[in-house]
């Protein structure tokens, strides 16, 4: 069974594993190097001291995927806007993870009285263009 809970440190490091292969291996994030377990504890503190909460979709101890908001951008006027993320490690694709872990978010948004959840997605990923429009998401910019 599938459960979604809340993270905590003692999951960086398989949280670390599904990012870095995603680094590797898509264009989901525009990072070219994989991290260091140091640089997800930094980003796992940070999220905790802005009060930022991080999921995980979890079956029999193993972290399937991971989500979580942060900032979208520094200027005052952005601060009721936040920047999701959703990620599904490469084993756990196509069974409806992501569909687990959105929810959460919107609803943490919510109750931290934001106004807007943004998903920066490659144009390339279809998968998650297709699942962030199944929960209401329109595309609102496209960079070239």
């Amino acid at each position: 069974m599938i459960t979604v809970r809340h993270a905590q440190e003692d999951d960086l490091q398989q949280i670390l594993d599904i990012y870095n292969d995603i680094i590797l291996h898509t264009t989901a994030v525009y990072y070219d190097v994989p991290h260091t377990l140091e640089m997800r504890r930094e980003w796992f503190r940070l999220r905790q001291e802005a009060g930022f909460p991080v999921f995980l979709a979890e079956e029999n101890g193993v972290i399937l995927g991971l989500s979580s908001i942060g900032p979208f951008r520094i200027p005052a006027c952005y601060r009721y806007s936040v920047e999701n993320t959703v990620h599904v490690a490469a084993h756990a694709r196509g069974r409806g993870i992501g569909k687990l872990l959105i929810p959460p978010v919107i609803e943490a948004a919510r109750q931290m009285n934001m106004h807007t959840v943004i998903a920066g997605i490659d144009a390339t990923n279809e998968i998650s263009l297709h699942l962030h429009k199944s929960f209401g998401y329109v595309e609102v910019a496209h960079f070239k």
